[in-house]
């Protein structure tokens, strides 16, 4: 029985062998160029809201190959017909996400290998993550209401596209100016994308989990919904309190000092190596939940 195994094991690396070298250089830079391409639309889906859509695909397709197999010819009509009626109605629901992507590859910023891309926004975004704290102490001591959304790969043109586009570099003086009482922007949100104010006035997704607080209001909601819905992070000023509070992946942590604040965003903004996150996991209180109760634990 051994013998029998390794003598199919040399005959798939000969198979294998004779078949690499048939390969000529046109097929490699074919596979290459596939990969890449496929790459590239993975990332695009996980960075948009059709991710999900995605997936219920994939399953639909898979459904119907099992019906197919099974020969149940009905079932198979009914979803054949589905999916060709679906491909056109995707296209026009999600034209807006399809022109983004023909304009991205006509734009002379796209970065196709997006290598430099990182590097070049880490400067900005440290003196975005500054500036945004000194903002943030601020407003907390006058007691301004603010909501600041730093985009990460998850891209929110929508919820750009829902205030005014700035497209400005981020200063203390300009959010607070922003969210200054009597300002036209002061109720919505600022979008950050890459280190510069992207949009102000922002119109963001109310949580609906049932669970939070009554204590938290509008612009907490806001935040808290956001982060469900993204995986941005989201700073918030209370209005009535002064509290800074902020928003991961639906998790909600108050009563924040502006060193937290500073340790956090770095945390979760800047990149840094394995040796690094931990230390500063280590000195930055543990997220609680809000789809538990609402709060954190340290109220």
């Amino acid at each position: 029985m051994q013998i029998e195994v390794a003598v199919q094991f040399s005959d798939l690396i000969g198979w294998s062998v004779r078949y690499l070298m048939t390969l000529r250089v046109t097929d490699v830079l074919d596979i290459l160029i596939m990969t890449f391409v496929g790459y590239k639309l993975l990332t695009f889906v996980q960075a948009t809201r059709i991710a999900n859509l995605v997936k219920g695909v994939v399953i639909f397709i898979v459904i119907l190959g099992f019906v197919t197999l099974l020969n149940l010819n009905g079932i198979s009509f009914i979803l054949s017909t589905i999916m060709d009626i679906g491909i056109l109605a995707l296209i026009i629901l999600f034209q807006p996400e399809l022109r983004r992507i023909l304009e991205e590859v006509g734009s002379r910023k796209l970065n196709v290998l997006g290598i430099f891309a990182h590097n070049e926004t880490t400067p900005t975004m440290e003196q975005t993550v500054s500036q945004t704290v000194q903002a943030c102490r601020d407003m907390s001591k006058s007691r301004t209401g603010a909501l600041i959304v730093f985009e990460r790969e998850m891209r929110l043109d929508d919820m750009a596209r829902s205030g005014t586009i700035l497209d400005a570099s981020v200063t203390q003086e300009l959010l607070k100016n922003i969210f200054f009482v009597k300002a036209p922007m002061h109720d919505g949100a600022a979008i950050i994308r890459g280190g510069r104010l992207l949009s102000a006035g922002c119109m963001l997704p109310l949580s609906r989990n049932v669970n939070i607080s009554r204590d938290l209001g509008m612009r907490h909601r806001a935040g808290i919904g956001m982060s469900e819905n993204s995986d941005a992070v989201v700073v918030i000023v209370s209005e009535e309190t002064g509290s800074i509070s902020v928003a991961i992946g639906g998790m909600l942590k108050r009563h924040l000092v502006p060193e937290t604040l500073e340790n956090i965003l770095r945390n979760e903004l800047l990149p840094q190596d394995e040796i690094e996150k931990d230390k500063r996991k280590l000195n930055i209180p543990e997220w609680i939940r809000v789809r538990k109760d609402g709060v954190s634990e340290d109220e």
